[in-house]
């Protein structure tokens, strides 16, 4: 699938944002603190997503039901939803130089349509040239995503036959739907029947 940038300007995917607050001190101290060891931007990308996928959990795995959705809030409260997680990837990676995008994928809830479908947030990170999604929800059964230049390793493929799809856009904000959303609930029981099922 083709990846299409909403805005031309690579400069957009490194922007900050009330969302990617990539200039608060708590992100800039984790961009440090995962520096250390990062000789080069692939070793700091890998560090940065697994961080997200496996230091923040997911908040739907773990139970929480407070709802986050700006970058500094969930490294502050280890928790979030998909987008939130996003939000915050994007955060650590833009600080250090790395273009991202948020981007979305349509997906049913459970086996099949008839059970509704959600937006599932995610990233695509630009490296070596060429936009390569990234999905930092966290793994559990069933789940097994990984940092990948080659082949996409994501939490989910959509299946055609249920017509779930990956998005082709790549934001430089969040989608102002899911956005609005995550800021108006207040708890992630209410965030669930406010979510935007499509784009």
């Amino acid at each position: 699938m083709e990846l299409i940038q909403e805005n031309p300007q690579l400069a957009a995917y490194l922007a900050e944002g009330e969302a990617v607050d990539h200039g608060h001190p708590s992100i800039r101290r984790e961009v440090e603190r995962l520096g250390v060891e990062a000789p080069d931007a692939y070793i700091y990308a890998r560090a940065a997503y697994e961080f997200v996928r496996d230091a923040v959990p997911h908040s739907q795995d773990s139970g929480d039901l407070r709802v986050t959705w700006r970058a500094s809030d969930v490294l502050a409260l280890r928790t979030g939803i998909c987008h939130a997680k996003a939000h915050l990837a994007a955060a650590l990676l833009r600080a250090a130089g790395i273009p991202t995008a948020l981007c979305y994928q349509r997906l049913t809830l459970g086996d099949g349509p008839a059970e509704g479908c959600a937006v599932h947030g995610l990233i695509a990170v630009w490296l070596d040239g060429a936009w390569r999604h990234q999905d930092v929800r966290g793994n559990k059964p069933g789940v097994d995503a990984r940092f990948s230049l080659g082949g996409e390793r994501l939490a989910w493929i959509p299946r055609k036959e249920f017509s779930e799809l990956d998005y082709p856009v790549l934001y430089g904000e969040p989608c102002a739907a899911v956005l609005d959303a995550l800021k108006a609930a207040p708890d992630r029981p209410t965030l669930w029947k406010s979510l935007p099922d499509a784009l």
